[in-house]
């Protein structure tokens, strides 16, 4: 029998706190699968001149980001960690009102500055390569925030938001990389890939060409570097949550390297299908699925809820990956227009599976332990003792 450990009271009203900030990152997430089917020349439930120009940084900063600064405020601790995620939820949602776009813009920035704060707290109990890593992800968070602020536009954006997103989730797997007993050159060698990335991304606003091409061989590098060291290869032929984990870490590898590639070899892009090939092999290939693979784990660490490993959410996983590929590798890569508007759909398809799929899951294991604790804390009806059967 499976024992079941209740939430103390005190854990659980600090979950139900987090919630509005969890609230804001999924209606940033809704409004940008909107803004997706707009994109897509689909027929779409909100239709807005603005959501379409906000998808990309609504995404990023507003959802993505969100996650993670609630994330590394819930490790933080304290009051004050929580205004990151706090400016990038509000920035994200305001991002979908008629207000003049500098007020988001200013909570974007300003959130993402309070995030690159956090890890100066965090650099002061420990430092690290991993910690050194993410903090270079929350820099450039900024630094994306701060250009769009300035009036640069989305696509030349691109580099500083894959850079955010990409060393947060490469430093975070370093963290767990060194379970493994990493040998003495690997923690170099991590690195001088994430220097590379870094030199990319600021070498693309002063000579593009050059920079394009430094980021997508140092994105190769860094994911040559997880492949080899990361614990997914080990937990491959694991079963239940260690596998999916497992699979959907090694699948976002192979996209983010696809990214590279494409970058590597054609250089800076702003526009067409290449463009949407390198953006969502990033940010759905990669960084949804790295969503996918932690959200059983950093979930219930953030709302003090339980969330048990269910095959929908492999399901979700699986139609991300054959959709993303349908709609990369024949809509994009083979200019194929129906199958690129296909394939969008579908993945939009799987973000929304893997999201009810996972609220389902939680929900029913939160009833199932609160009646197993309410059960155990309710004592047996005691029964007089026979004085002819003595014990």
């Amino acid at each position: 029998m499976t024992s079941v450990t209740p939430v103390a009271p005190a854990a659980r009203r600090a979950g139900i706190r987090r919630a509005p900030l969890l609230l804001a990152a999924g209606v940033c997430l809704l409004a940008g699968l909107d803004a997706a089917l707009v994109l897509l020349g689909l027929p779409a439930p909100v239709t807005s001149d603005r959501l379409p120009q906000v998808h990309g940084v609504l995404l990023v900063l507003g959802f993505a980001g969100t996650l993670v600064a609630l994330e590394r405020a819930v490790a933080l601790g304290g009051r004050w960690p929580y205004l990151a995620p706090a400016a990038l939820g509000a920035g994200g949602l305001l991002l979908l009102t008629p207000v003049d776009l500098a007020v988001p813009r200013l909570l974007l920035a300003a959130g993402a500055a309070v995030l690159t704060a956090l890890y100066v707290r965090f650099w002061r109990r420990q430092p690290g390569a991993a910690l050194l890593a993410q903090a270079a992800g929350a820099v450039s968070a900024l630094g994306a925030a701060l250009l769009w602020l300035g009036g640069l536009d989305v696509p030349r954006l691109l580099p500083w938001l894959v850079a955010f997103l990409v060393l947060t989730i490469a430093g975070e797997r370093l963290e767990l990389a060194r379970v493994a007993l990493l040998a003495p050159r690997a923690e170099p060698a991590f690195l001088a890939c994430v220097g590379a990335v870094v030199t990319g991304v600021v070498t693309t606003l002063m000579w593009p060409a050059t920079g394009t091409l430094l980021l997508g061989g140092a994105l190769l590098a860094l994911v040559a570097w997880l492949v080899v060291h990361d614990v997914a290869r080990r937990l491959l032929h694991a079963t239940g949550l260690p596998r999916f984990s497992a699979a959907c870490l090694l699948a976002g590898y192979t996209w983010l390297g696809l990214a590279g590639a494409l970058w590597l070899l054609g250089g800076p892009v702003a526009e067409g299908s290449r463009y949407d090939a390198v953006v969502h092999a990033v940010f759905l290939g990669f960084v949804m699925s790295m969503i996918m693979a932690h959200a059983p784990v950093i979930l219930p660490a953030v709302l003090r809820r339980p969330l048990p490993y269910h095959p929908g959410l492999a399901a979700a996983a699986w139609l991300l990956h054959g959709s993303l590929a349908l709609r990369v590798v024949v809509g994009d890569l083979r200019d194929v227009r129906g199958a690129w508007q296909l394939g969008g759909a579908l993945d939009i398809a799987a973000v929304l599976l893997f999201v009810l799929t996972a609220a389902t899951a939680s929900v029913t294991a939160t009833r199932r332990t609160a009646s197993a604790a309410s059960a155990s804390a309710t004592p047996a009806a005691s029964t007089p003792a026979d004085p002819r059967n003595p014990r």
